[in-house]
């Protein structure tokens, strides 16, 4: 909790592990909702329910009349500006995915589908997993560099059966 704190008045992008279940998303959002960019948007993503024909129309945005019946629209990238994006499951990315999440996170500039102009991006990346991201790397299932890019703080969210002294603060709220 102390660190959450810490780092909620920091622009690092932070990497949070748990297993599923455990909370990660509401760390994230306690980070945001300390954070300088609280007034800004939070935009969660699901990277595991993205699928890769729309991934970056979904995370960079697509421009109008790219394809028949389009409707040009900001990615989440572009939505989360002056806030937080939260990607969570970032481990279930494709390599290609990976590599395009990259390059954004490396100038925090995105391209629409279908346009030539880039878009300078203003957004904090809270990434999440539950899975062990350095042993993804170590198997050749997960890059590297995006690793490292997305790990400037890590976090690790204990399931319930470790913090047991959280139940009746539970049991009080609910």
């Amino acid at each position: 909790r102390s660190r959450i704190g810490r780092v909620s008045r920091t622009n690092f992008t932070v990497l949070i592990e748990g297993e599923s279940g455990t909370g990660k998303e509401l760390v994230a959002r306690a980070i945001h909702d300390e954070s300088p960019r609280r007034a800004g948007p939070f935009v969660p993503v699901n990277c595991a329910a993205l699928v890769e024909s729309l991934l970056e129309a979904e995370l960079f945005g697509i421009e109008d009349r790219t394809a028949t019946g389009v409707r040009g629209r900001r990615g989440k990238f572009e939505l989360a500006d002056h806030g937080t994006l939260f990607l969570d499951e970032v481990a279930d990315l494709s390599p290609a995915a990976q590599a395009k999440l990259l390059r954004v996170l490396q100038d925090f500039v995105v391209e629409r589908v279908g346009g030539g102009n880039t878009h300078h991006v203003d957004t904090r990346v809270i990434a999440a997993t539950n899975r062990r991201l350095p042993l993804l790397v170590e198997d050749g299932r997960f890059r590297s560099d995006l690793y490292y890019r997305l790990s400037g703080v890590e976090l690790h969210v204990p399931p319930l059966r470790a913090r047991r002294q959280d139940i009746p603060l539970l049991v009080d709220h609910f």
